[in-house]
């Protein structure tokens, strides 16, 4: 018993070390060693903007404004608005915006956001596809930006930078600083190769490379890009493409986004069994290290904690990682009950990695469940 006490605990630290230290080295390694620049032109394609929305009253005549403040020529863009059985007032609002290039598509009965997808692009018209969400506000260049990267012709798919504004509470401080390592991480796949996924908040396609998303996709955001890469297309990321966001300030708040990105995950296995399959995925390596070892994760924590206190009893070393453990753990609560303790860098980076793993955990249970119900 002890002997598989020794190797859960040893086996769990070193691949909760490989998944947020190692992974991230040999990603900036790589990108050092083997850099492939893209090659950026002047290019100036036709641009088809996709919003997939549900009820966006409340965005929808911000989002038209900021998208005309495009420095970026009128005449190429097109506003496609599809209100996913929106019961507001969002299509009135397109239609009596005076935008001539915004149209609506309306669906009265919800069908998710792949299927809105699907029938929007098979009307676009424009030689590139710009996919964004109501709430986020574009930088004036961040489409120049993204379609500079295009002119490369190696590159298939381009994402945007999503930078976090009004971030007050200390689990949204714990938050954007998660959010600019993952930005790290991105920048290494895409300075080295490709990406493994774009931002939802804002990344460009060609219009010949997007191919219809299955009907319960998740995100798109993750297998539109996979599909791309596997077709010998780079996906790259654009840090000065910028697209502002606000993140929740309460971990509760956050709850839904991340149970939705995380079962995603565990569905992309399901839609899209290739993407396990070395021979067939060319991101096989960065998806495996990026994206699902990070859904054991919290698992791992688990057994690292359950081994440690039973070996605890045997050594002392074992103790003070529990002990550590523990002490990590306390914080959280602590926070809650003393919000000045914020203010502190570990507090906030514990609080937002607490949460993070622990809505993961949910999301495995959740899919676990409900397999082949997509009740989500």
């Amino acid at each position: 018993m002890t002997t598989i006490a020794y190797l859960v605990c040893w086996g769990s630290f070193w691949a909760l070390l490989y998944i947020y230290v190692g992974y991230p080295l040999l990603a900036w390694l790589w990108a050092r060693l083997l850099p492939k620049p893209v090659q950026k032109q002047s290019y100036l394609p036709t641009v088809s903007v996709i919003i997939v929305v549900r009820d966006g009253v409340r965005h929808i005549r911000s989002k038209l404004k900021n998208l005309r403040a495009l420095d970026y020529p009128p005449e190429y863009l097109e506003i496609i608005v599809a209100c996913d059985g929106c019961t507001d007032r969002t299509a009135a609002l397109v239609r009596h915006g005076h935008d001539p290039r915004a149209r609506v598509m309306e669906f009265p009965v919800p069908r998710g956001k792949a299927l809105c997808l699907n029938d929007a692009v098979a009307t676009a018209r424009g030689e590139v596809l710009l996919m964004t969400d109501v709430q986020h506000k574009l930088s004036p260049l961040a489409l120049r930006e993204l379609v500079g990267n295009l002119g490369d012709p190696r590159v298939g798919v381009v994402s945007g930078s999503l930078d976090l504004e009004n971030v007050h509470s200390a689990f949204a401080q714990g938050v954007s600083a998660y959010w600019r390592y993952e930005k790290f991480i991105r920048t290494q796949e895409s300075r080295g190769g490709s990406a493994v996924g774009a931002s939802t908040a804002l990344y460009a396609v060609r219009r010949e490379l997007f191919q219809p998303l299955p009907p319960d996709t998740l995100l798109d955001d993750v297998l539109l890009p996979m599909r791309v890469a596997a077709a010998g297309h780079r996906v790259v990321f654009e840090p000065r493409a910028v697209v502002w966001g606000e993140p929740a300030q309460d971990p509760l708040a956050e709850q839904p986004r991340r149970l939705r990105a995380s079962i995603g995950c565990f569905q992309l296995m399901d839609l899209a069994p290739w993407l396990l399959s070395p021979s067939r995925n060319p991101l096989w390596f960065q998806f495996v290290s990026h994206k699902l070892l990070r859904l054991l994760a919290p698992w791992l924590l688990l057994s690292l904690l359950l081994s440690s206190a039973f070996l605890a009893r045997h050594h002392q070393a074992y103790a003070a990682v529990l002990a550590a453990l523990l002490l990590a753990m306390a914080l959280v609560p602590m926070e809650r009950l003393r919000p000045h303790a914020g203010r502190w860098l570990p507090v906030r980076l514990m609080v937002a990695f607490f949460y993070l793993n622990l809505y993961a955990a949910q999301a495995s249970i959740a899919f676990a469940r409900s397999r082949g119900e997509h009740p989500w």
